[in-house]
Parts: structure tokens; sequence; C-alpha cells
């Protein structure tokens, strides 16, 4: 069986973690990190500004599932 992995956003100052995608081939996990739009630093899309608003800080990790 193949390993797969789940997608975690991170939210700085709250501690909060939210699993956003389970499933993923450790590519998969890897280049969604690698998008921009998944870290408060470096997004420009709405969604996500609005979201670095409400909730301060965040950023898109991985981890392999259980």
């Amino acid at each position: 069986m193949a390993d797969t992995y789940k997608a975690v956003r991170f939210f700085r100052d709250s501690g909060r973690r939210v699993v956003i995608a389970t499933g993923l081939t450790l590519e998969e996990a890897q280049a969604h990190c690698n998008d921009p739009e998944t870290s408060s630093s470096t997004c420009t899309n709405v969604e996500g500004l609005r979201r670095t608003s409400r909730s301060g800080p965040w950023f898109d990790g991985y981890s392999e599932e259980a």
C-alpha cells in the first residue's frame, strides 16, 4: 500500500490546525505546499487575504496519514 499524506493548515496565533486535504501522494502534498497561495506571507488571492485578516498568520504543511 502506498503512503498517503494530508495537507494541514496551521494558524500561528491560535495554534489551530485544520486538515484541508487527505489521500494525497507525496508529490501532490509537496506541490500543494509549494503554491504561494498556501501561506499568509505570500498569498495574493482574496480568500487568503481574508483568512489572514480574520485569523492572523497561517501556512499549509503536510504529514503522513496513519
